[in-house]
């Protein structure tokens, strides 16, 4: 399979280009977002990509937005991005490519957690709490938490973590009704997912939404939905409570790069491709756990 490492479309106008996703304006009022098969580790975009990873995260917010379209308006438009593009550049966006509605963006990351881990994890211990909710006494590493927590997160310039934040720094971008509205949407597309999830073998741990909204003030879901990019997705035959259980990510390259002599500054190491390999596999596992035979 060939990777896409950037798009180089010239029939539209390159807004920008993230750590995965080309976007291009479609008019006034609407969005080209290709998935590139970019892949970064440690805040930095690697040399190597992963072949078929854009087509997988594409697939995979395609299906979670119909099967959750109803709790709440999403982005899709229906418009088919080979018909927005040249003829030549066709190649590029199919099957890796939406055609959405330009909305403004809420710049806060939705996150939901129902497990205790990652930062999540790291915040429990130092202050018994996560983004200002506390938690019970006790708890250990990867618990399944009483009930799922939405736990903000401030958007970073790229190079920089994401910060943890309380609700109330939510209210203050936002204001109170449209924090509200995310903070319900965000635990109420989790629990959907996750309920789905674990009928076919998988957790949700935790997930990060992006909303946004049109020009009524309407909130929308937009960009990308429950994909291993934005989600830590365990297998559940493998989860151990106390321990940090495997996941169907990026763990493979992000463990092969703390192998290396690499201060984690640009650029990265190349990958050998037995580690872009089992990294591509575990992408089209998630895949095919959560999509096949599935009713969306």
């Amino acid at each position: 399979m060939t990777a896409l490492l950037q798009t180089t479309i010239a029939s539209l106008p390159l807004l920008g280009r993230g750590k995965v996703r080309d976007m291009y304006a479609v008019g006034e009022d609407k969005l080209l977002i290709v998935a590139t098969d970019r892949i970064s580790a440690f805040d930095v975009i690697l040399g190597d990509p992963i072949p078929g990873k854009g087509k997988v995260l594409t697939a995979l917010t395609e299906f979670w937005l119909r099967r959750l379209g109803h709790q709440l308006p999403t982005h899709v438009t229906g418009i088919a991005p080979e018909d927005v593009v040249a003829p030549s550049e066709r190649d590029q966006v199919a099957g890796r490519a939406m055609v959405v509605k330009r909305l403004k963006p809420i710049l806060v990351e939705a996150v939901a957690r129902g497990y205790l881990i990652g930062s999540g994890w790291k915040d429990y211990q130092a202050h018994g709490s996560v983004c200002g909710v506390a938690l019970p006494p006790g708890l250990r590493q990867a618990e399944k938490l009483a009930a799922p927590i939405f736990t903000p997160a401030a958007k970073a310039e790229f190079g920089h973590h994401d910060e943890n934040v309380d609700f109330d720094y939510v209210v203050g971008q936002v204001g109170q009704k449209t924090a509200e509205a995310v903070r319900a949407a965000t635990l109420a597309l989790y629990a959907e997912a996750a309920d789905y999830a674990r009928s076919r073998g998988i957790l949700i741990a935790d997930t990060k939404f992006e909303f946004g909204l049109d020009e009524h003030g309407v909130l929308h879901l937009m960009d990308e939905v429950l994909t291993p990019d934005s989600s830590r997705f365990w297998p559940a035959d493998r989860y151990v409570l106390g321990s940090n259980p495997p996941s169907f990510d990026k763990q493979f390259v992000r463990d092969w790069l703390e192998t290396q002599d690499w201060d984690k500054t640009p650029p990265a190491p190349r990958l050998p491709p037995e580690v872009m390999q089992r990294t591509a596999a575990k992408y089209q596992e998630a895949l095919d756990r959560l999509t096949q035979d599935a009713a969306a």
